[in-house]
């Protein structure tokens, strides 16, 4: 009896693979044998569900996407105000190992998002679905000021600015800091 494979699972093995050799390797030394070595697989099994290690890359960055925002769902259910705001914002951030990982996988993705208009719209969609959430979630924390795309702008900045800093110079953006540095700049903000 030919073995049962459940194929969606087996997308997400190969996005952790990924992770893990980005993380490890970074982007140009990640090779597809490698990723499928960290899986456990042949390097030929990859073929079926990512023909290039691109599109293996789109799958990862649309995937820690819908991670993020599940996260974001979970951690704001319940919760109003400014509490709510900072627990949307703490799952951006790259506050421990995985939030760290997938910070990796989504700047290999930017590098490529800047001369692929396919990528770069795929990250302009999922940017403006975060920035409608925020905002809606700011109001309701009572935003206090007059020019709520520039307050946006601030926080996402802060939450997308940090995945760059903590990875490139993590002694200087612990997580403790990375929270105090969106805890003062709510302060001006709600």
């Amino acid at each position: 009896m030919p073995k049962i494979v459940d194929h969606d699972q087996r997308r997400v093995e190969l996005v952790d693979a990924t992770w893990r050799i980005i993380a490890e390797k970074g982007l140009d030394g990640a090779t597809m044998r490698d990723i499928a070595a960290e899986a456990g697989f042949a390097n030929g099994a990859l073929k079926p569900y990512f023909p290039t290690k691109d599109r293996l890359l789109d799958f990862a960055f649309e995937h820690i996407f819908a991670q993020t925002n599940r996260r974001m769902e979970e951690a704001t259910s319940g919760r109003s105000g400014r509490d709510a705001v900072r627990a949307y914002c703490h799952e951006i951030l790259p506050l421990d190992d995985e939030r760290l990982n997938e910070a990796r996988v989504a700047i290999a993705f930017w590098q490529k998002a800047l001369q692929d208009p396919a990528k770069a719209a795929v990250h302009d969609r999922s940017m403006e679905q975060w920035r409608a959430s925020l905002g809606q979630l700011l109001i309701s924390a009572g935003y206090r000021g007059n020019d709520l795309e520039n307050a946006l702008g601030a926080v996402m900045d802060l939450v997308l600015g940090a995945q760059i800093t903590a990875t490139l110079s993590p002694a200087h953006h612990s997580p403790d800091k990375l929270i105090a540095q969106l805890d003062t700049l709510l302060d001006a903000l709600i």
